[in-house]
């Protein structure tokens, strides 16, 4: 089940084999802490994720994708089995659980769903709720198998901005891919990869319900965009988050694996020396 509505989790919030990971994230610069949230309210049984910790510091894209045995660690030590069906949400609808989907999809975990909606629907339906920390489970002891090809590289941008073998798609806000919005991040100009296409975000989400589009419609802005997606994509953003919820999208329409250029536009500038 690629994605999950919430009566179906509170049916099974009581299944021991399903974890559920709040992963919500927010963009630097609007003063919100997803890990403070979480501890004012969250789903039953939920285990925070923090995306930012589960991040290579050793690598300067913000968000760059964690090496298997390091992650192995970490995410065992959260109490996740390879056993577990996984459910992610956000504190936004649909924003940040998208990536933590994709994430377990790279390290070869294949039984993840989104909760549609995630925890502005959860709670505007009066569903049950906890505050705190969260539960704690036992260490485990979390096998992965890399898939490495769902990573692409600023190399693997830059040769493309040449030879056009895959179309990259921008999630970022139309004013920052057209350069007339700020960066979040301090000292980076906005702007876009050439080639590039934009596609916000937030233009797959039902902006009542927060639940994602249903497939006809999405189909039909991906088309709309001249996107096809019948032909290799990658998805790109600021960091790597939003631009997973364009993949999930795609990957709702076609059922296939989704590309991120996981350094995405913080990354480019950089090497790029697009800086204020």
């Amino acid at each position: 089940m690629a994605l999950v509505s919430t009566e179906w989790l509170r049916k099974n919030l009581i299944n021991k084999n399903i974890k559920i990971l709040d992963c919500s994230w927010h963009i630097p610069g609007t003063e919100r802490s997803g890990k403070v949230e979480f501890e004012n309210v969250h789903i039953p049984g939920s285990i925070f994720f923090d995306i930012d910790e589960f991040s290579d510091k050793t690598n300067s894209a913000p968000h760059a994708i964690l090496p298997g045995n390091i992650f192995s660690e970490m995410f065992g030590n959260l109490g996740v089995s390879n056993q577990d069906h996984i459910v992610v949400y956000d504190s936004l609808g649909i924003f940040s659980s998208p990536r933590v989907w994709w994430m377990l999809q790279y390290y070869g975990h294949k039984e993840v769903s989104i909760l549609d909606g995630g925890l502005i629907k959860w709670l505007k339906e009066k569903k049950e709720i906890e505050t705190g920390k969260g539960r704690k489970y036992p260490k485990t002891n979390f096998k992965v198998i890399e898939n490495k090809s769902l990573v692409k590289t600023y190399e693997h941008i830059k040769e493309n901005t040449a030879n056009q073998t895959f179309q990259l798609i921008d999630a970022r806000s139309k004013g920052r891919f057209l350069g007339t919005e700020p960066e979040p991040r301090k000292n980076i100009k906005s702007g876009s990869i050439p080639n590039s296409i934009n596609f916000p975000w937030n233009e797959c989400i039902d902006p009542e319900t927060k639940c994602f589009l249903d497939k006809a419609t999405l189909e039909k802005k991906f088309k709309s965009l001249k996107i096809k997606v019948d032909q290799p994509l990658a998805f790109s953003c600021g960091s790597g988050v939003a631009a997973c919820v364009i993949g999930k999208a795609f990957n709702i329409i076609t059922d296939q694996d989704v590309n991120i250029y996981d350094g995405s536009w913080t990354e480019w500038a950089s090497k790029e020396g697009l800086f204020t």
